[in-house]
């Protein structure tokens, strides 16, 4: 038993690996690995990004990827129904299923339980914990696999899984897991309030690895908006989804005083790409806007670091969906960058309107006008903010911090890893 108990694998189950607009999980993964914890990656869909970060490199554990749809791979679904069914845990993982597809009767729940009988029966045979990357879809699929195999599970919770899940479905989840780690004050309590036990519902930030982003050693010129030749650079990183709020932003800087000079610089893919671009034409901005697309971590880096001012007015959208806490804030923070978002979520847990940052109501072109027309002509006031919320991020989200919280989850669950890298964790924290 000591012996397996050394060689156990955790499996996680991943939405899509790797992704671009995911490099909290993809610098989670590898400071598991770090710790000595050894991983499998499960995909249930295959990249879609054509760039990397250097994270996605350094991450040793082989992936695998479940059949993204079904009739791709009707055989190998097939094989696995055909050996998942003799399994004592059958009936179970198909009562569940079943009750679920009552509830969501679609294609995508069909497929999860089709990825499930194929995890169950490909799994290595190392695997001893099933860890799922989202609490709707990943989680579904490890759940229906814990059926299956018998094999424990846990989760991570983040922004959109949470909000626009079932409540009911969520509580059964919570009731299943062993544990779920979920990144803001706000996932946490009401993931809290729909547990059976709140005891196995953790509140893990999501830390920022200071090496990747390190303290800039200049500072950029004290611009103020009055000089053609010296704009004031505002950026915002993120996906142009609805909830970010950027249709409310382009809105903003269209208000913005004429006599003022600004550039803004948008990162990121996203569905309303094209919309975006079209509003940006309609008000008569396209000299004065670069709309770049999804970037690699370093380009994102340098645009931190020639920012001014970013930018993010976040919004709960139509369907539910909003921010947890997102990462391209805590980034631009750690880089001295004064930022202007919204009280959505966790967003609040980071920025203290007034003290080291800005906060305006989602939706209000008027108000983030006015809010970024104080900052462009005011360059000392950016200074000051940017330099206070810097000393935030360093002081709350290290993520050899938040990530030892993580590792010592799998630890009390008896999860193994390498004595010499038990040692370096102990000693980094």
């Amino acid at each position: 038993m000591a012996e397996q108990n050394r060689a156990m694998s955790v499996a996680v189950v991943l939405k899509g690996y790797p992704r671009l607009s995911e490099t909290f999980i993809a610098q989670e993964l590898r400071e598991l690995e770090r710790a000595g914890i050894r991983l499998r990656l499960f995909s249930m869909r295959k990249p879609t990004d054509r760039k990397r970060h250097p994270v996605h490199d350094e991450i040793t554990a082989p992936v695998v990827y479940l059949p993204e749809y079904l009739h791709d791979e009707p055989l190998r679904v097939f094989r696995a129904w055909r050996s998942a069914r003799r399994r004592p845990g059958y009936r179970k993982a198909l009562r569940c299923f079943l009750r679920d597809l009552r509830h969501d009767f679609t294609r995508n729940r069909i497929r999860r339980f089709g990825q499930a009988l194929v995890l169950a029966v490909e799994m290595p045979e190392d695997i001893g914990w099933i860890y799922g990357h989202f609490i709707h879809t990943p989680a579904s699929v490890c759940r229906y696999t814990h059926l299956l195999t018998g094999l424990p599970w846990s989760c991570s919770a983040h922004a959109k899984d949470i909000w626009t899940s079932r409540d009911g479905e969520l509580a059964e989840k919570l009731a299943s897991a062993a544990w779920t780690v979920t990144c803001t004050g706000a996932g946490y309590r009401h993931l809290s309030a729909l547990a059976e036990d709140p005891a196995k519902v953790h509140l893990v930030y999501h830390g920022l690895d200071f090496d990747r982003f390190p303290s800039p050693e200049g500072t950029n010129p004290l611009r103020d908006g009055s000089e053609p030749g010296a704009a004031v650079e505002i950026l915002t990183v993120g996906r142009a989804v609805a909830k970010k709020g950027l249709d409310t932003l382009v809105d903003a800087l269209a208000r913005v005083p004429r006599d003022l000079h600004w550039r803004w610089t948008h990162i990121g893919g996203g569905e309303l790409s094209e919309t975006l671009r079209r509003q940006v034409d309609q008000a008569g901005l396209g000299r004065r806007v670069r709309l770049l697309g999804a970037q690699s971590q370093e380009t994102v880096l340098d645009a931190y670091r020639g920012a001014d001012l970013f930018v993010l007015p976040s919004r709960i959208a139509a369907n539910g969906d909003r921010d947890g806490l997102p990462n391209v804030l805590v980034e631009a923070a750690s880089q001295s960058v004064a930022c202007i978002s919204t009280p959505v979520s966790g967003i609040v847990e980071l920025i203290r309107d007034g003290e080291n940052g800005l906060l305006v109501p989602p939706n209000d072109p008027d108000a983030l006008a006015n809010a970024m027309t104080d900052l462009i002509r005011n360059p000392s006031e950016r200074t000051r903010l940017g330099l206070a919320a810097a000393r935030t991020v360093h002081a709350q989200f290290n993520h050899r911090v938040t990530t030892g919280a993580l590792v010592e989850l799998f630890d009390a669950s008896g999860v193994p890893r390498a004595a010499s890298a038990r040692t370096r964790t102990t000693e980094a924290a």
